[in-house]
């Protein structure tokens, strides 16, 4: 990788793009196992810069300077004080609520501007996408109005009122650590944060997950309702089906195919021989190697299931911490990947938790999980943190993957955006402040058929994964004149739409591609979208849809998982077999010659 330029794949890029379109994954996905997706170095310092002063620097000055913990330099007179952490959880959740956290900037599809979020949701007119339109009064339509807006920013007003507030003492904080000089985040401050973040999330899902609510509305709402002891042992219990989640998520064959591109993508490894080790055989396989399964399953299911339960039960404090410095560990090997959501300020907080909540409040001290001050509040606490990821893994259709807490399994509900030539140009019509990344990138300076050839390493990197495999076959079954037309990877699409996307399949469905074709009235034919929900727990198939903006949905069918993970990102062989559930009566591929 360059430092101020990218590292592209060595091709004349117009005869490149005149290639049939199996071939230009192939190209891209071999380029991707040596380079990632080629961005300059430069911005991943941006990225580093972000996290280090914006993020770290700036929450500990907010929640030292608005405590009384001492001086923001003297780590050890505030990094076990309850009210810092939960200032850094307000902190988190404000930024992200901004969209100057996860999803943000290049890495996310974000190029000229490098910041949606905000610029998204403080402006009517834009897209809102509710999670329950139809069956929640007063939360139907998909256009953004002013109501929404003052809701939103009134959400921002009341989280920076709780970090600007100073805690107050606790009875029960006074009792169990005497010494403690910060007290704890004022319950009044707390309970609008929680209201707003319900509401909006009612009438826009985006908001809601962008804030990353699944994992910070709990802490809120324990820190409001619970004594401190209690408080804290919830605290452990919310990080740890967190971990937990995601790493039994990753039991299966999806994960092992997410260890290879992420790790081709870590900028910072200078060990070509390392990246390829996770591949069987570069150039020819590109499956994971036995490598990238012990990487995958070893060191990060295991780890990720193991090392937290470990932490939870011990008394022995030596083995707390050393358990501790692996979690903290874990993260950083995260953070050091740079993943396309670019979750760092989310690696970083649960890496500081591990050690204020398991080193600070051992489970010896007092701390354990069975050391409640009632005997009903484990089993009612543990079900409520276990209700939406025990749902969401069995029915994976009604619950979001981060609520699920399937973060990084590789098990997401994915698709394809197929347009036919100067359709994609049209969603500049709509009302958004950012236009089409492949817009974006020209005005940076790149050439179309570069700016072409980067979006198209997208598609790539999602060819590499399992469900790519599956949704490619959807083009070849579903697309006569695929190498006729724009391909688009559906997160990138959403990122333009509305102003956030963090691998949420949910978010590009048939709610966002309604609310496009509602604006825009696609002929039949113009915008098709390959879709693919998550696998559920118990099932060994993924159920698949294809969409007409035009016509709706269809086709329905589904696949297995175990014909997703042989074949290679390029599909020589040709599509996945596919069982087909139901054909919309009349429906004929498209074709730019024939439509509908």
């Amino acid at each position: 990788m360059g430092f101020l330029t990218p590292t592209t794949p060595q091709v004349d890029p117009a005869t490149f793009l005149r290639q049939p379109f199996f071939d230009r994954m192939r190209t891209l996905a071999t380029h991707w196992v040596d380079n990632g997706f080629g961005t300059p170095r430069i911005v991943h310092v941006i990225y580093l810069a972000k996290l280090a002063l914006l993020y770290i620097v700036g929450g500990v000055l907010v929640a030292t300077l608005t405590s009384d913990v001492g001086s923001p330099f003297d780590i050890a007179s505030w990094w076990n004080e309850p009210v810092v952490y939960q200032k850094l959880v307000v902190w988190t959740v404000l930024l992200e609520s901004c969209g100057v956290a996860g999803s943000w900037g290049p890495l996310a599809g974000h190029f000229k501007p490098m910041t949606g979020g905000i610029t998204y949701w403080v402006r009517p007119g834009t897209i809102r996408l509710a999670p329950w339109p139809t069956k929640v009064p007063f939360t139907g339509g998909d256009r953004r109005t002013v109501g929404d807006v003052l809701l939103y920013l009134a959400l921002l007003v009341s989280l920076v009122v709780a970090l600007a507030l100073p805690g107050v003492p606790s009875e029960g904080l006074i009792a169990a650590v005497p010494d403690s000089t910060g007290g704890l985040l004022r319950v009044g401050s707390l309970v609008p944060v929680m209201v707003l973040l319900v509401i909006i999330g009612l009438r826009d899902k985006v908001v809601f997950l962008a804030a990353r609510a699944e994992q910070y509305l709990p802490i809120l709402l324990f820190s409001a309702t619970l004594g401190f002891v209690d408080m804290i042992i919830a605290f452990k219990l919310t990080i740890l089906v967190s971990w937990v989640g995601a790493g039994v998520s990753k039991i299966g064959e999806h994960f092992i195919n997410v260890i290879p591109p992420m790790v081709s993508n870590a900028p910072f490894n200078p060990f070509q021989r390392l990246k390829r080790a996770h591949y069987r055989r570069y150039p020819e396989d590109l499956r994971p190697s036995k490598l990238a399964w012990f990487m995958a399953h070893v060191a990060g299911t295991t780890v990720e299931v193991a090392i937290p339960l470990v932490l939870l039960l011990s008394t022995n404090l030596t083995i707390t911490v050393i358990a501790a410095l692996a979690m903290v560990a874990f993260h950083l090997f995260i953070v050091s990947t740079f993943p396309l959501a670019v979750p760092l300020e989310w690696n970083i907080l649960f890496a500081f938790a591990a050690v204020f909540l398991f080193v600070g409040f051992p489970a010896g001290d007092g701390y354990g999980v069975l050391d409640f001050s009632e005997p009903w509040m484990l089993p009612v606490i543990a079900a409520g943190l276990l209700f939406f990821p025990v749902l969401g893994n069995f029915r994976p259709d009604l619950v979001s993957f981060l609520p699920s807490m399937r973060q990084y399994a590789g098990n997401w509900a994915s698709a394809t955006w197929v347009f036919a030539p100067g359709a994609e140009a049209r969603l500049n019509e709509l009302d958004k402040p950012a236009r089409n990344q492949v817009d974006q990138l020209q005005s940076m300076g790149y050439e179309p058929d570069d700016a072409e050839i980067t979006m198209q390493m997208t598609l790539a990197w999602r060819s590499m994964h399992s469900q790519g495999r599956g949704l490619n076959s959807l083009l070849i079954r579903h697309v006569d004149d695929l190498d006729a037309r724009t391909v688009r990877e559906a997160e990138f699409v959403c990122n333009t739409l509305v102003g956030w996307n963090f691998g949420d399949g949910h978010l590009h469905d048939e709610g966002l591609i309604d609310a496009v074709q509602s604006r825009l009235h696609f002929a039949p034919g113009e915008l098709l979208v390959m879709y693919v929900e998550s696998q559920p727990i118990h099932r060994r198939t993924q159920a698949y849809r294809v969409v007409d903006a035009a016509l709706g949905v269809v086709e329905r069918g589904n696949w297995r998982v175990s014909d997703t993970v042989g074949p290679q990102p390029w599909l020589p062989d040709g599509p996945i077999p596919m069982t087909v559930e139901w054909t919309r009566p009349g429906y004929v591929p498209a074709t730019l010659n024939a439509k509908g």
